[in-house]
């Protein structure tokens, strides 16, 4: 194994540690996965992240025949990781959550419209909610690929959400925003429903999004620390 795949497999295990630590998932239920030149590697189906160490984790082929290889097998999940890599080269890394507020809006089947102008950094004017299917299934990552359309996220009814971007720290910090927001979202719903910004106020946001710090920062997973993505803005 060459240090920098082994590299990478040591840092998706500490993002799964901190995600737990910081509340974003709950036990095993979540998964992540980072590409590795013409593979895949991904967190293995039903370990305890404090289990688990580098050469565990699962390394699935991003051709036609989806080979996988390692002691263990790979996520329950694999298809969506896999589905989305193949048709989004942008795509480095993807997080996968069953955090709480997130999971609360996800189970409500609607969608986080633009109530933060936040919202932004995943793409559009909202983070859709795909339809729901049965987890691990084709026709979940086939409603994944549509919710993911010109996005960095979605929810996924009755399930949870997913994150996907350029760098696994990158990942991470948007996974981290993205509950925030839809514990905002939560709570303004308490409170009788939020103030939605126009398609115009949102275009302004866009444009001044387009050279936000961490979005170029994060690019470059040597750049910044997953801790200094999470914290700063």
């Amino acid at each position: 194994m060459e240090h920098e795949e082994y590299r990478l497999r040591q840092a998706i295990i500490e993002q799964c540690l901190w995600m737990n630590a910081q509340g974003l998932n709950q036990g095993s239920s979540g998964n992540i996965s980072a590409r590795s030149q013409d593979k895949l590697i991904i967190t293995p189906t039903a370990m305890a992240y404090e289990a688990m160490r580098p050469e565990m984790l699962a390394a699935i082929a991003l051709d036609e025949t989806a080979a996988w290889q390692g002691p263990y097998k790979p996520s329950s999940e694999w298809r969506f990781h896999y589905d989305l890599m193949r048709a989004r080269p942008d795509i480095g890394a993807i997080v996968h959550t069953h955090s709480t507020y997130t999971t609360s809006l996800a189970m409500t089947r609607r969608s986080i419209p633009a109530v933060h102008y936040m919202i932004a950094l995943f793409g559009g004017n909202d983070v859709r909610c795909a339809e729901y299917a049965t987890y691990g299934t084709q026709a979940l990552s086939d409603h994944i690929l549509v919710a993911m359309q010109d996005r960095k996220a979605c929810l996924l009814a009755n399930h949870g959400m997913l994150v996907a971007a350029e760098t696994l720290p990158k990942a991470m910090w948007l996974a981290s925003e993205l509950e925030t927001l839809a514990q905002q979202y939560y709570h303004a719903l308490q409170l009788g429903g939020a103030v939605i910004l126009t398609d115009e106020q949102m275009a302004e946001v866009h444009a001044k999004l387009a050279n936000y710090g961490l979005s170029q920062a994060l690019t470059n997973p040597e750049s910044a620390s997953t801790k200094s993505a999470t914290t700063s803005k």
